[in-house]
């Protein structure tokens, strides 16, 4: 019997199972849709959803801000050898020491300290490519934010290109690296800006990719901590800009790779 394409996954074990009795799906399908409801219990209060890359194409991220440093490590070791990799965000100097001394062995650390990531993965793991992203901010303040989409595209398989200090203070500096970035064949534009937060929609109208903007907490006074940025960019005359969260930068770097991946046909 003709199986039907199981890239939509069903969360319901009864309907999966309903499936592979009809023939809908094989015994190799079912597993691997029954894997994805998975869930490892750290304690009674961490539970990391460890194959959720395997359901909806994007990976768990452990946030560490606010959070005991010790429960923090013990979770990314168990994701790291779960997954093969964990990511851990908004990391603070409590969390990065307790992670580097629980690193377990045949593992490595990589620290990003403008993102405030930590990614740790298997000696000799490699992130499946699935294209290019470009990752632009408006100004130096704006960069931890760009940073940590970056760090969050590239865990998705990315390989990212980046320019900062554009910002439309000085807009001629904006089009040599967008120029660059376009005949490299970017898949998305991620842009990052504080203050008025007028550069999303700037780039949005010279390029013919989709673009992500992401306000960041930068600026003075009325800008509110990015609220002045954020509805700068919501209210966008060009049609094909997309807005993130005030300072999020993860939630735009998996949305990026996802674009990415989706224009790979994957």
């Amino acid at each position: 019997m003709k199986q039907k394409s199981s890239r939509h996954l069903n969360l319901d074990v009864e309907s999966i199972l309903m499936r592979l009795l009809a023939g809908e799906i094989d015994i190799r399908a079912a597993k691997r849709m029954l894997s994805a409801l998975n869930i490892e219990r750290v304690s009674n209060m961490v539970k990391l959803d460890t194959r959720r890359a395997h359901r909806i194409g994007a990976p768990e991220a452990i946030l560490a801000e606010g959070k005991d440093p010790e429960m923090i490590a013990k979770a990314a070791t168990v994701m790291a050898r779960k997954s093969s990799y964990a990511l851990v965000t908004r990391v603070q100097k409590s969390h990065l020491r307790k992670v580097r001394s629980s690193l377990a062995k045949g593992f490595e650390l990589n620290h990003n300290p403008k993102a405030r990531t930590i990614v740790i993965k298997r000696k000799g793991y490699t992130f499946p490519k699935v294209g290019q992203i470009g990752v632009l901010a408006a100004g130096t303040a704006d960069i931890p934010v760009a940073e940590e989409a970056a760090v969050a595209a590239e865990v998705m398989g990315c390989e990212v290109l980046k320019a900062y200090d554009i910002g439309i203070a000085g807009i001629h500096r904006l089009f040599e690296p967008l120029k660059c970035m376009t005949k490299k064949g970017v898949s998305t534009l991620i842009v990052v800006a504080g203050m008025e937060g007028a550069l999303p929609s700037v780039v949005s109208s010279l390029v013919n990719v989709p673009v992500i903007g992401v306000p960041t907490s930068v600026g003075y006074g009325i800008g509110a901590e990015g609220v002045g940025a954020l509805v700068t960019m919501l209210q966008t005359c060009s049609p094909k800009l997309a807005v993130v969260n005030i300072d999020n930068g993860f939630g735009a770097g998996i949305f990026a790779a996802l674009i990415a991946k989706q224009s790979r046909g994957e």
